[in-house]
């Protein structure tokens, strides 16, 4: 026993370090292996949450994308059958001008008739017979004088005053018909550039998919990264189309 040594001092001394073990609990300690092994499954749930999210959001905009796409197509489609409507009114509006060329042709041809008979009688009938849209064309081409000018055109129908019913009409139809038809095949793009953001966005959900397949977290980020890179620029483009609320 060395010399001091009191066993009652000794025995409470080891009661007030046990109560002290009590009260404050043992102290853990913590292996290399088992913080590296933490710090791994807290990146792959930041990861996979990142995952999820990317994922959800991919799939409204392939939905949104998708919509885009069926409206566009729905207003080619309404386009093509204006322009056909515009095409078949065009066609009868040509009918109705060649029917009154046809009988402006008929009436004109009897008046040469009559002058070149000296038929005074039939020529002063057949010009009281002219249509509205014929005689101011036949006048100016009576004053050029046809007979003695050569640069005198060689009937009223050549003439760009003789205009028979109808035929702007149907200019104007074909013009609408025309602008349509662009129209139309312009809407039938931007369906196609919808469609093309849908398989971007397939892209997306396939790296995201796929970037669990990695037993390595870096060929995980990886994937995840290439699939928010595919994601910003097909984001780009829906911001760039023109869009059918």
């Amino acid at each position: 026993m060395p010399p001091g040594y009191c066993p009652a001092v000794a025995d409470e001394g080891e009661r007030v370090e046990q109560a002290e073990l009590t009260e404050t609990g043992p102290v853990e300690r913590t292996e290399p292996g088992e913080t590296a092994e933490r710090d791994g499954h807290a990146r792959r749930s930041w990861r996979e949450t990142v995952t999820v999210v990317l994922l959800a959001v991919t799939a409204v905009l392939t939905a949104w994308s998708g919509f885009e796409a069926s409206k566009w197509g729905g207003e080619m489609s309404i386009a093509f059958s204006r322009a056909s409507t515009q095409r078949i009114e065009a066609s009868t509006e040509r009918a109705h001008a060649d029917a009154a060329r046809e009988i402006d042709l008929q009436v004109f041809s009897l008046w040469l008739e009559a002058y070149a008979t000296e038929d005074t009688v039939l020529e002063e009938f057949t010009r009281a017979r002219f249509t509205e849209h014929f005689r101011p064309a036949f006048d100016e081409w009576l004053a050029s004088r046809p007979l003695q000018n050569p640069d005198a055109a060689p009937s009223p129908f050549a003439l760009d005053s003789y205009v028979p019913p109808g035929q702007e009409e149907a200019r104007e139809a074909d013009a609408r018909a025309d602008a349509l038809f662009a129209q139309a095949l312009e809407n039938n793009q931007r369906g196609d550039n919808y469609t093309l953001t849908t398989v971007l966005f397939a892209l997306v959900l396939f790296f995201g998919a796929f970037a669990g397949r990695f037993r390595q977290e870096r060929a995980s980020w990886a994937m995840v990264g290439l699939a928010c890179v595919v994601l910003v620029v097909g984001v780009g483009f829906l911001l760039s189309f023109p869009k059918i609320v």
